[in-house]
Order: C-alpha cells, then sequence, then structure tokens
C-alpha cells in the first residue's frame, strides 16, 4: 500500500517507463560484425511483424465500456493468454481533495479499506490471500486503487469483495486508532529519505496554494489529529459507484461478466449529493483556471534555492517547472523533450553531468496529473563536486535546447523509445488494467494513452524547442539543494543472551485466522488446477552454454534472463566490489564499438538490457519488441565476449559505486541487512564480505579483465527466452553469436563453510543520525533450494510471515498492535545454504515491543505448530500465487532460468504446484521445529538513536 510510487509506474506521459527500463543499450545498424544474410533477413521480417501489431491501438483493444445505472464505469477487457483475471477499482479522490490539517486522509482511508466490513469483520488482507490473489492498494494525487490479480476462477469472489468494502466497510475508533500507528510508521520511513524530504519541500514552493504541493501520505501531526467521523465522512462522500471505475481485465467471458458486476455493484445507491467536487473542510478542489492561477501565484515568492542541510549521504539538486494537466496538447512534447534530455548514456545531461564526472546520477520526470503537472529533474552529485557548477551546467544544455532544434535522430529515438514502452510494460493483465484505470481517473478517457501516442509520432524538433522555451524559463523555476552533513554512524551491542521472552498483551487467537478466513470467504471454487503452460524447449551449444525457450505470442515482445557462475561469491578479499563493477562495465565497450554506440542503438529500439552482479551469479535481463530480439542477442554476445573495460568509464562507474555505497550506508534498511548478513556468517564465509570505499578503490583495469577472463565462461552461462518468436530461428541466431565463445580448463569453484545457527539472542543496534524510521532484520541460517524441506518451509514461511496482511506477523504486529507499517519472512534459498530472515519497519519507540512479540510468534509455532486450516489455506494460496506468476513473462522467464541454474528439471515448472499441494501437516511442523529458533537469532536494528538506548 505505498502511496504514489505504485502509480508513478503508470503515469501518463511516461508511461511505466520508469520501473521498467532499466540502463538501456544496443547496437549500432552499422556494426562491425557481420551477420549472415539468414539472420538479416530474420530480422527484416520480425520488425516488420513487430510494426503491424504495434500500430494498433494496443492499450485499448478489446476494451468494452459499460455505464451502470448508478453511475459506476466499468472497463472490460478479455486477453486470454493466461488463465488468470485482475480486478481493480479506482476512486477519483486522492491528495487532490485535501488541504493543510487534514493532509493524508485519503492515504489513511484506503488503510481503513482493509480492515473489514459489517458482513466480513476480517481483515480484507486475509480474504485476498485465501483467493490466492496478488492484491493491493496506492493512493496517489488524483487517486485511489485497488487491485487484485487472481486465477480466473477467483473473479466472482473479487468483485463481490470489492462491491462490499465499496458500501459497507468498517470504520472504528479502534481501528483507526491502530491503523494510525502503522501509517505514521510508513511515514517515517519516506522521511528517512533526504532526496523525498527535499522533493517535498520544492514542491510545497511550487504549489503553496493548491494541494499537489501536500505530500500524497500526508503528515505525522495531521494523521495524528484525524478523527473517526472525518474518515467516516470522506468515506461516505468518495466512495461511491458513481465515482468510481471498475477495470477487468483477463481470461473472462464479458456478457456473463457484467451481468455479475450489475447484480453486484449495481444495488449500490450512488450518491445523492449534486457533485463530489463541492469545496468544504475536507475536500478542497479547484477548478482548471483557479489552479493555473495558483501556480503562477507560487512563482511570485523568492526564486533563492530552498537549502536543507541535514545528516546525509550525497548531495542532491532537484529542479521543478510547473506544467499543464495532462490533457495539455504540449505533453507529449514535452515527453519527448525529456527523453532528449535525461533518458539514457546519449542523452543531453548525461553526457553534460554524468560522462564529466561531475554527476553520479541524473534524472527526469514529466508528472502530468488532473489539473496540473511538472517537469522535475534531479541530480546526485560526485562527492566534492560544487551544487552552483552543476546547476549552472544543467540550465546552459537546457538553454541550448531551447534556442537550437534538437538532432532529428535525438527526437527519433525519443519517440521509439516512448512507443517501445507502452508496449513491453503492457505485457502483464495487471499493467494493462492499470494503464487503463489511470487513463480513465486522470485524462477521463481509457483512449488516452492511445491519443497520446499517436501525438508523440507527430512530434517535431520544432515542437520540442517550442515546449523548452515555453515550460523551462528560469524565471518559473523552483529548486533546491541538499547540503549533508556528516556524522558518523555508530553500532551498539550489549552483548548479552536475551534467552527469555517478555510477555505482551498477546493474541491468542492467531492460529485461528485461516478458519475466520474461510467463514467470510465468498463462494468459490477453491479447487487449484495445474497450468498448461507449455514446457520450454531445451538445448546445449558444443560450448556448454544452456537455452531454454518458450514461444509465448500473445504480445509482440520477447524477456530475456539470464545467468553466469561469476557472482560476489568469487571477489577477492581486498578487492569486494569488483564482480560487481565487472558486470556494471560489460556494456562500457566492446572490441568493435564504444559505450556511446551500444547505447544509441538500444535507446533507437526502446529495448532493455541490464547486468547486475549478486552472490551466486550475474544475472541478464532484457526486454525488446520481438523484431529487436536479433539484435539484442547480439549485444548480449559482444559483450560477453568481447568487453574491453575502457578507462574513463571504468572510473565513471568506480565513482557511481562509491556514491552508492554512501548512499546506502546511510539507509537503515542497506545498513541492517549489511549488519545481519555479516552477524550471520563468520569472516572466513564467502558472503561475509562486502564493498569499502577501500576496496572499490583498489580494483584496477587489470582486475577486472582478470575476472571477466576467469568467470565468463560459456559452460557456466544459462540464457532464458520468452516470448513472440520461432524457436528453430532463435536457436540459428544464438548458435552464430555464441557458437564461437570459447571456453578452457575447469570452471573456478567456490568452497562454503557450514555456519551454525547462533548459540543465544545476538543483538545490534547500528545508530544512523537524523532518521526517524527504524528497521529490523532478524533471523540464522537456513535452508538451500535442494533441501528436502524447502516445499514444507515454503508454506511453513508463508503462514509465518509470507504476507504482510494475512500472515501470523501480520495479523499480531501490524494488524492487532499497529506496531509497523510492514513485516514478512522470508527462507533466501540458492545452490547453498541460505538465510531465514524477518524484515519489520517500525518507530522507535516501538521496536523492542515488536521485537518481542515476534519472538513470542516464532516461540509459539516452533512449540506448538501450526493447524490444519492453516495450512490447506496456505497451500491453495501459494499455489494459486504461482500460476498467476506465470502470466507474467519476467516471472515465468527467471523462473525457467533459475530452476535450470539450480539444477532442477525443466519439469519443475509443472511439478511445483503437485509439491506444495502434497506437504503435510507433519512435515510443516517439523520444518517449524528445525528451522525457527527464537532463543538462536541475529537480531539487527538501524535507526535513530533512541533504538540502541530503548533497551
Amino acid at each position: 500500500m505505498s502511496v504514489f510510487k505504485k502509480l508513478h509506474r503508470y503515469r501518463l506521459s511516461i508511461i511505466v517507463l520508469t520501473l521498467w527500463l532499466i540502463a538501456v543499450l544496443l547496437l549500432s545498424d552499422g556494426s562491425a560484425t557481420s551477420h549472415t544474410n539468414a539472420i538479416s533477413s530474420i530480422v527484416k521480417i520480425h520488425k516488420e511483424k513487430a510494426l503491424k501489431k504495434t500500430s494498433k491501438t494496443y492499450v485499448t483493444e478489446n476494451v468494452d465500456q459499460t455505464v451502470l445505472e448508478n453511475g459506476l464505469i466499468v472497463l472490460t477487457k478479455e486477453v486470454h493468454s493466461a488463465p488468470v483475471v485482475s480486478v481493480q477499482v479506482w476512486y477519483e479522490v486522492g491528495s487532490r481533495n485535501e488541504q493543510a490539517g487534514v493532509n493524508g486522509i485519503a492515504h489513511q482511508l484506503e488503510h481503513m479499506m482493509f480492515k473489514g466490513t459489517k458482513d466480513r469483520p476480517v481483515q480484507f488482507g486475509r480474504l485476498f490471500s485465501a483467493l490466492g490473489s496478488d492484491s493491493n492498494a496506492f493512493t496517489s494525487y488524483d487517486q485511489t486503487a485497488y487491485y487484485g490479480t487472481a486465477e480466473r476462477n477467483k473473479l466472482n469472489a473479487l468483485l463481490m469483495l470489492e462491491a462490499d468494502r465499496m458500501e459497507n466497510s468498517l470504520i472504528d475508533a479502534e481501528k483507526l486508532a491502530s491503523e494510525k500507528r502503522v501509517v505514521i510508521s510508513e511515514l517515517q520511513g519516506y522521511e528517512n529519505s533526504p532526496e523525498y524530504r527535499l522533493n517535498r519541500a520544492v514542491l510545497q514552493k511550487v504549489f503553496p496554494e493548491h494541494p499537489y504541493g501536500l505530500p500524497v501520505g500526508g503528515t505525522k501531526a495531521d494523521v495524528e489529529k484525524f478523527q473517526v467521523k472525518q474518515v467516516q465522512e470522506y468515506y461516505r462522500k468518495f466512495y461511491r459507484p458513481d465515482n468510481a471505475v471498475l477495470v477487468i481485465v483477463g481470461d473472462f467471458d464479458t456478457a456473463k461478466t457484467l451481468k455479475v458486476v450489475k447484480d453486484v455493484f449495481g444495488k449500490i445507491q450512488k450518491s445523492q449529493e449534486s457533485s463530489v467536487n463541492s469545496t468544504d473542510a475536507i475536500n478542497r478542489v479547484c477548478t482548471r483556471v483557479k489552479c493555473q492561477e495558483a501556480i503562477v501565484n507560487s512563482q511570485k515568492a523568492s526564486h533563492s534555492p530552498i537549502v536543507l542541510r541535514e545528516p546525509g549521504a550525497n548531495a542532491l539538486l532537484q529542479a521543478i517547472y510547473p506544467l499543464p494537466d495532462a490533457n495539455h496538447p504540449d505533453i507529449p512534447a514535452l515527453d519527448v523533450m525529456d527523453y532528449i534530455l535525461t533518458e539514457g548514456r546519449n542523452s543531453r545531461l548525461d553526457q553534460a553531468l554524468v560522462e564529466s564526472g561531475m554527476a553520479t546520477d541524473v534524472t527526469g520526470s514529466i508528472v502530468s496529473l488532473r489539473e496540473a503537472g511538472w517537469y522535475e529533474l534531479s541530480v546526485t552529485a560526485t562527492p566534492g563536486e560544487d551544487l552552483k557548477k552543476i546547476d549552472a551546467v544543467m540550465q546552459k544544455a537546457i538553454a541550448t535546447l531551447a534556442s537550437q532544434q534538437a538532432k532529428v535522430e535525438e527526437v527519433n529515438r525519443a519517440k521509439a523509445q516512448l512507443e517501445a514502452a507502452v508496449v513491453l510494460n503492457n505485457r502483464d493483465i495487471t499493467s494493462q488494467a492499470m494503464q487503463l484505470g489511470n487513463d480513465q481517473t486522470t485524462a477521463g478517457d481509457y483512449h488516452y494513452t492511445d491519443h497520446y501516442l499517436a501525438a508523440v509520432r507527430r512530434v517535431t524538433a520544432t515542437d520540442v524547442q517550442r515546449v523548452a522555451n515555453k515550460y523551462l524559463k528560469p524565471k518559473v523555476r523552483s529548486f533546491g539543494i541538499f547540503e549533508p552533513t556528516q556524522i558518523q554512524a555508530s553500532q551498539k551491542s550489549d552483548g548479552k543472551s536475551h534467552s527469555t521472552l517478555i510477555n505482551e498483551n498477546f493474541s491468542d487467537n492467531t492460529s485461528k485466522v485461516a478458519t475466520e478466513v474461510m467463514k467470510y470467504l465468498p463462494p468459490v471454487d477453491l479447487t487449484t488446477h495445474p497450468t498448461n503452460l507449455t514446457l520450454p524447449e531445451q538445448f546445449k551449444l558444443s560450448n556448454g552454454i544452456e537455452v531454454l525457450l518458450l514461444p509465448d505470442n500473445s504480445t509482440p515482445t520477447v524477456t530475456l534472463s539470464g545467468y553466469i557462475k561469476a557472482g560476489n561469491e568469487f571477489d577477492p578479499e581486498d578487492k569486494v566490489g569488483l564482480a560487481s563493477l565487472v558486470a556494471e562495465n560489460l556494456m562500457n565497450g566492446t572490441k568493435t564499438r564504444d559505450v556511446l554506440t551500444i547505447a544509441k542503438t538500444l535507446d533507437e529500439r526502446g529495448a532493455s538490457l541490464d547486468f547486475e552482479s549478486y552472490r551466486e551469479g550475474t544475472e541478464i535481463q532484457g526486454s525488446a519488441l520481438a523484431g529487436d530480439l536479433p539484435v539484442v542477442l547480439h549485444i548480449v554476445a559482444d559483450v560477453v565476449k568481447n568487453p574491453t573495460f575502457p578507462g574513463k568509464e571504468l572510473e565513471l562507474t568506480r565513482q557511481q559505486a562509491l556514491t552508492d555505497l554512501k548512499e546506502e550506508l546511510d539507509d537503515p534498511t542497506e545498513v541492517a541487512k549489511r549488519t545481519f548478513v555479516q552477524s550471520v556468517y563468520p569472516k572466513t564465509h564467502p558472503l561475509h564480505k562486502f564493498a569499502t570505499p577501500k576496496s572499490l578503490q583498489r580494483i584496477r583495469r587489470q582486475d577486472l579483465i582478470a575476472f571477466k577472463t576467469q568467470h565468463y565462461r560459456p559452460d557456466t552461462t544459462v540464457l532464458t527466452l520468452v516470448g513472440d518468436f520461432d524457436p528453430n530461428n532463435v536457436r540459428s541466431l544464438i548458435e552464430a553469436e555464441f557458437g564461437n565463445w570459447k571456453v578452457s580448463g575447469q570452471a573456478p569453484k567456490i568452497e562454503y563453510p557450514v555456519v551454525p545457527i547462533p548459540n543465544n539472542i545476538v543483538r545490534l543496534n547500528p545508530v544512523l543520525p537524523g532518521k526517524t524510521q527504524a528497521v529490523t532484520y532478524m533471523g540464522n541460517t537456513g535452508i538451500n533450494r535442494k533441501d528436502q524441506r524447502y516445499y514444507a518451509a515454503l508454506v511453513l514461511n508463508h503462514i509465518l510471515g509470507g504476507d504482510t496482511l494475512s500472515s501470523r506477523l501480520g495479523a499480531e504486529i501490524r494488524d492487532r498492535q499497529g506496531l509497523t507499517y510492514g513485516i514478512y519472512s522470508t527462507f533466501q534459498v540458492g545452490q547453498n545454504i541460505g538465510i531465514f530472515l524477518i524484515e519489520m519497519q517500525t518507530a522507535p519507540e516501538d521496536t523492542t515491543r515488536a521485537i518481542n512479540s515476534t519472538r513470542r510468534l516464532l516461540e509459539e509455532i516452533h512449540q506448538q505448530g501450526v493447524t490444519s486450516d492453516e495450512l490447506e489455506t496456505a497451500k491453495r494460496t501459494l499455489i494459486s500465487n504461482y500460476n498467476v506468476s506465470l502470466a507474467n513473462p519476467d516471472e515465468l522467464s527467471y523462473k525457467i532460468l533459475m530452476n535450470k541454474v539450480y539444477g532442477l528439471d525443466k519439469k519443475e515448472l509443472h511439478s511445483f504446484v503437485n509439491q506444495i499441494a502434497s506437504v503435510t501437516l507433519e512435515q510443516v511442523n517439523q520444518a517449524g521445529r528445525e528451522l525457527l529458533h527464537p532463543d538462536k537469532i541475529v537480531v539487527v536494528t538501524a535507526g535513530p538513536t533512541v533504538v540502541a538506548d530503548s533497551h
């Protein structure tokens, strides 16, 4: 239930790009590496095929709109590529409908909508979990949305639950008091981020008289004052069918489903008020004219920068320019402008600031909302660089774009990226439904994206220059800088063994949750059906590279996942961070093309390709339109076989790594994770190692070359492809690109020593100045992927803390006691022994109580086990969740990949369901006795000083 972060993924102008496109790099058409005539032919055929498909109205194809008599707008889109449906309800209310004093009430109400209804007085998260639905919610500026994606036979149940809480939600004093603490915990997490605090301050200056200047989630001061009557009134005013949009996408029959919709939603009465947009104490909105006046008035303030001098890691700069609303005809040209300035290695600001070494990161974002918008530029400075100088360089680049027309190739590249993003980011049905819901509630038209793309195609260099001149004027800009004060973090440990459990007012009915859930679940066929998904084709080249292919022509896209046995475990003791630097530098130049040539060609196709090193291996993630698959494969082959690791690019990457490290050491989550891992694994263990400034500085170019030569090998490489392709053609491509990758000698191996669990409780408290929320990691060593207890451990974990809203930990620590915004547990497995951990975020004054209650729950399951009702509910949920995940090409491709990496049969894709279904109560309880040890764990809490002093 994050606030506006979730919606940002679906904001109108970027169309989900910010979360899905990573660093884009591809090959130029004038490649020095020759292709066979056959490969060229395949490129042409696939490109023509993709262009035909993407020329359609991709988002709204097959969409039907129905408006019920009570005003509810229903959008339906049949997609029969997988037996899955997504049900979403979007309410046209958000922080836009607030004012100071009641800031955050929309977000608070979103939380309350999970607390149960008159007929179902149970946490709705548990009901959704029992259905195996991937469900959550978010609040944004213009809307609040609730979404759930589940197997198709759960469709009617999802509709009934959403209709129930639209009309009958319980909002009482006790529940509100508990959930206010949860919301405050969430807000404290945001406040831990310097970027969030700076952005909040600058936006408040841009919109001093408009709700867009208020933080979406609210403020602690306002949340603490919310009264039950206020929240109830807000619920009655805005949660109505005539102020909502119901979106259904997936494998269903429209006619039959509309009958159900009319039955369950049609009986809900619309509001008797004349308009939702009346002005009162809790509904602060404005007309379009007034909104623009508010923006103009805000510019009368001083143009001196907002300066925050607070504890933090890196110096930051943010500049914001006010823009018109989402429906303004200039928005497409503004997006193209933004891409020319900030997207990719060839963008103007990246060249001026990052490639020059002045900054380690620069991002741009066009935010297009219902009543107004803004252009936001954010820069992370390289340590020691002058923010004023960075700002001057940034303004010069903007002025140049405003005074001189952009190159045609720049404009075309940006347009290609924007168009490809729509297709690539709507591959799964949840995203397709999100796009429709966002378009309808923000722009008032579910056709918005189609019209937007048509307008993008018409954008010219003249248009880009015009909007840069019109909107990026220095006099209308608001900006702020963050200057970190350097205060050394400290770490405290009492060195004592806490073997006793402190008694809390602990709920005695957590084990009865499953029974209660079944009582209130809508009628549904809970029988789980094995997926009929085709198994991937598999082949192996003579040099040892293994490939798995799964054709799927439901979208004109391809998803690539890869793995090379070249992870952080191989880092030398004095050069930790080497594996990561190698992975990050692979695309910085090869024997035949430099970094900008690679980046340019990928950008021109809107494709993504990324290499990232993890503990046991380096993973490859990529996506592209189907016609560009040969190009992506060529790039992958070139960069893993022929990287040159140019010195200039290495130094830039090293500096970025050092900057990122500073930021991590200022982040309670990262500090808690690092401290936890280093406390679980002894110094002699390969996974104890973490990069430090000294270790990163020791690494030389020859170290990268040696590491790549030793560890990047075809016989330790696995590639997986899922998407719209012909397997025979792809096999020919892979043989042509990777067949000459040579292998010599034996692949390096590393021995993992046996790590026992602690003898007692180890408690550590890294103290980070300036933080408002504490993050706790607790746990011990666990199991590997091939452990015979793996499936039982998954079931056990789901019951314990697999889902914040439906697990025992969530029911007790979050729901009943209100001590955390989020708490979950997991068994992190790999080829070697992993860890069992619990993570939670708390207010510093609540940390000790939350830890004690968590240990009490561990003790309860360790000694008493779980119930048969919990077992059956968890198994059904895990199976349903698994089947839903297979409908997402990213998740499907990754599952196929890791099954192969772990040495599992390709049939595991299907047999996983049977493995979970066959888990017994005895096996789960035995796993609880063997794997959960409340008195033998590491507990690390990173955050404010008060946390370390609280015990």
